[in-house]
């Protein structure tokens, strides 16, 4: 081997190593996949965000059946008059005061709604707004438990993919030191020496990317589980595990009632039309109750108030405003009558969508299920033809092609069942978020 070549062999071993025994000396924190899931939903972001939407739809909720309450309020003016207003008739003039003076006023309002339509149908809609706030928290909970589940299956074939890689290059070591000790013995060409060492030297980068490919798969968790990057995730759990859970027959029928979209797009209609019904109310009447209370002194002179002559008013007032004319009133039910329907056409749209995409997560289900006996059987048969390339090169009757081909087919065929599953349970992740499942 060249020096360069071996510089850069240790070069990579030394990082490899370094990178390991960083992970190993982090504390650890053992995974389940309902834990991830538990520690994502209570710690991501994500969801104390929805949450707090929630609350801001509560505190609407009470404002607007707060409309309804009486509103009071309390004014006071002081005005100085420079030269007060006059009126004059045929039988002389009279003056509104005096002229060079000042006058206080003090009111005490209370104005009570007796009837207000545009408030009562207000009060549903703030209901409806509440229920869309709720569904997209759900909608919400589904995405992350669904984005976790992914994760975590992802960090599992990661590790399995890890291992296997391991695997490979302590069999491609292995085959180094038999080819080696041939050579030395002068059984075997320096061909075959070169070749299961470029083998054994191939491999280790494979390893590396592999382990790389483990910590990127925990850093995603963990950013989706909201937890510092300070924590080395350990899951004591491999795909092969969930060989059991990869049935045909277990798929069930598209069902999309549950589905967060499609009952969001409901709700909105629900809220379209609850605004329509507010829009209505624009040509009601409305009637309220006023009563004030006046407390004032006017024409004063001078400055000291607690001489002041004060005089007090009060009544009680019934308001009735009629709406006769208003022009937007007629282009904002227009306005909501085109939106209804493109939320109508959305939801058909969408529900395609959601149908053709629940039925590919299916197809992958099946084609995966399908295929992991086959994958099964070929890792058997791979590592059946490794054993017996090494016991025909080893008695001088294979070739280190033979060896090293055999080597990279069960390899191949191990990363290759590891997928089958990992891709059976991501689309089973998937078409439970479609279905609304949580």
């Amino acid at each position: 081997m060249k020096l360069s070549t071996r510089f850069k062999t240790l070069a990579v071993m030394l990082a490899f190593t370094t990178l390991t025994y960083a992970q190993e000396n982090a504390p650890q924190m053992h995974l389940t996949l309902d834990k991830a899931i538990e520690l994502a939903l209570s710690e991501n972001p994500t969801m104390k965000v929805a949450d707090q939407e929630i609350q801001l739809k509560e505190v609407a909720k009470q404002e607007a059946w707060q409309n309804l309450l009486p509103s009071v309020s309390i004014e006071g003016s002081i005005s100085y008059n420079i030269k007060v207003a006059e009126i004059k008739t045929s039988m002389g003039s009279f003056k509104m005061g005096m002229d060079d003076s000042n006058t206080w006023n003090g009111a005490l309002q209370v104005a009570l709604p007796i009837f207000a339509p545009a408030v009562y149908k207000t009060m549903g809609l703030t209901k409806s707004d509440l229920e869309l706030a709720v569904e997209k928290s759900r909608g919400s909970k589904l995405d992350l438990i669904n984005q976790v589940t992914k994760a975590y299956y992802q960090l599992m074939l990661a590790q399995d993919s890890y291992r296997v890689l391991q695997e490979n290059y302590r069999q491609a070591e292995l085959n180094y030191e038999i080819v080696d000790a041939k050579f030395q013995q002068g059984s075997v060409s320096e061909y075959d020496k070169i070749s299961a060492e470029v083998q054994k030297n191939s491999a280790l980068p494979a390893v590396v990317s592999g382990r790389n490919a483990v910590n990127l798969a925990k850093l995603q968790l963990k950013v989706l589980m909201g937890i510092t990057a300070d924590v080395d995730l350990v899951i004591d759990d491999s795909l092969q595990n969930h060989e059991s859970e990869m049935s045909a027959a277990a798929i069930q029928e598209i069902n999309l009632t549950n589905n967060s979209a499609l009952r969001q797009i409901d709700l909105q209609g629900e809220l379209l039309n609850r605004q329509r019904k507010i829009l209505n109310t624009g040509f009601m009447p409305t009637i309220s109750l006023v009563g004030s209370y006046q407390y004032q002194s006017m024409s004063n002179t001078n400055w000291e108030v607690h001489n002041y002559n004060w005089s007090n008013a009060s009544s009680l007032a019934l308001s009735v405003s009629i709406p006769l004319y208003k022009a937007s009133n007629f282009t904002k039910l227009k306005s909501n009558k085109i939106q209804t329907w493109q939320l109508h056409e959305t939801r058909t749209n969408t529900e395609r969508m959601l149908r053709m995409q629940a039925q590919s997560y299916i197809d992958n289900m099946t084609a995966s299920a399908k295929q992991l006996e086959s994958n099964k059987q070929a890792v058997d048969l791979a590592k059946k033809g490794l054993a017996i390339s090494q016991k025909r090169y080893e008695v001088g009757n294979g070739t280190i092609l033979e060896l090293n081909n055999s080597q990279v087919q069960l390899t191949n065929m191990q990363l290759t069942y590891n997928n089958s599953i990992y891709d059976y349970l991501v689309a089973q992740s998937e078409l439970r978020t479609v279905l609304g499942q949580e």
